[in-house]
């Protein structure tokens, strides 16, 4: 996560708080599931590297309470297609314009972002398939 965020009220804008603005923090995952937490909520680029097929699961808000407007970053390095789907499909929506709109897949070198709107609906743009 970037330095100093989130920021409260009152909190003064350092230097290292400034310069945390303008790049990402890596997230290396190399399981076959990773399910987000509330640091990727901020300026982290979650790197998935898996030679099978893997996931990035979305959990309600009701277990992580990412902010509404969060984008969380993922960009797949490794061989195997990365699936993004929510851990549970009843609750937390996930939509995208690919082949299967709830479970949008990432070839290897494809990212994309995972856009929350309302508290458990989130969309996914880039290069899905």
């Amino acid at each position: 996560m970037a330095t100093g965020f989130p920021a409260a009220t009152g909190d003064v804008l350092s230097a290292a708080m400034f310069n945390g603005l303008v790049a990402f923090t890596l997230n290396a995952q190399t399981g076959t599931t990773y399910t987000t937490v509330l640091a990727d909520s901020y300026q982290t680029l979650i790197t998935q590297s898996n030679a099978s097929a893997n996931a990035i699961k979305i959990p309600t808000n009701a277990s992580v309470a990412h902010p509404i407007g969060t984008v969380i970053t993922v960009l797949n390095i490794g061989a195997g297609v990365c699936t993004i789907s929510a851990v549970t499909s009843g609750t937390t929506t996930v939509l995208s314009a690919g082949a299967t709109a709830a479970a949008p897949t990432l070839a290897q070198y494809k990212s994309a972002a995972i856009i929350k709107v309302l508290a458990d609906t989130w969309y996914v743009v880039g290069a899905i398939a």
